[in-house]
């Protein structure tokens, strides 16, 4: 009998011709903050990492994260959504993926000394809930790659950024995949679930 094993989504915002960061360089994400704050890409924030249990972040995303998330959880004047998913982050086991920090400082976050994809398949062996990986573009290019990724959650952007860094180059090796839920912003932004067609895991 098949195991059911945790869930792995990959969690990212792309442009229209698939970037994820624009041509200033990988903190040139101005492109999609209109969309982000949407309320409609603030719900599906919510909704996507309300079963997860660990989330999966690279050097730049901690950092980013870690310097602004945590006072949101208690800031009263803060959108609603974003202290739920504030909360959540503060609560979450985070695993951080970095070869130049030497220590990581928020509640519940620890340094991985493995590859994703070793941590990620160490991780299906525990019990828990799912396993997100919060836009961390190099992080699920390489669980994508080892074929680790069960869901896609996309926030498609509608912006023609020109220039910056895909998400997709010439990998990974070919896979297919199911829409499964999606949903409209204000801004134009679809909201996008893709479950991967597997025939060796029960889903």
């Amino acid at each position: 009998m098949t195991t059911q094993q945790r869930t792995v989504v990959a969690n990212i915002s792309l442009s229209l011709d698939g970037r994820v960061v624009g041509p200033g360089g990988e903190y040139d994400m101005s492109w999609i903050v209109p969309h982000a704050v949407s309320d409609g890409a603030r719900a599906h924030m919510v909704d996507v990492t309300r079963t997860a249990t660990t989330a999966l972040l690279g050097r730049k995303n901690y950092q980013g994260f870690a310097g602004f998330w945590p006072a949101v959880a208690d800031d009263d004047s803060a959108d609603s959504n974003d202290r739920a998913f504030a909360r959540w982050l503060n609560d979450v086991e985070k695993i951080v993926f970095s070869s130049s920090l030497e220590r990581v400082d928020w509640d519940n976050a620890r340094l991985a000394t493995a590859d994703p994809a070793t941590v990620v398949k160490q991780l299906r062996e525990r019990p828990g809930g799912d396993i997100i990986v919060l836009a961390s573009s190099s992080v699920i290019r390489q669980l994508l790659d080892a074929g680790e990724v069960d869901r896609l959650s996309i926030t498609l952007c509608p912006e023609l950024v020109g220039g910056g860094a895909h998400l997709f180059t010439d990998g990974p090796a070919g896979s297919s995949w199911s829409l499964t839920a999606t949903s409209t912003t204000t801004t134009g932004a679809i909201c996008l679930l893709y479950d991967r067609i597997r025939a060796d895991r029960q889903r």
